[in-house]
């Protein structure tokens, strides 16, 4: 799997992950919109942790700085 998020770009995730799952937490947001989000931040947990998201490589994008992308 070829790495293909940057810094930047994981690190608004992580941040966004966070506000995501403070808001459900902290029942600013419930139900239905509150589970959907719970499930978003968990996808973002998994790009940030492991640098790919599936929806880039689907269209070609690569956010990654220089010779940062590898093979993993």
């Amino acid at each position: 799997m070829k790495r293909n998020v940057g810094t930047v770009d994981r690190a608004v995730r992580g941040i966004m992950a966070i506000i995501f799952l403070m808001l459900y937490i902290l029942q600013v947001i419930t139900g239905t919109l509150g589970i959907i989000l719970l499930i978003i931040a968990v996808i973002f947990v998994l790009n940030t942790f492991f640098a790919y998201c599936p929806i880039y490589a689907l269209f070609g994008i690569d956010t990654l700085e220089g010779t940062e992308s590898t093979d993993t």
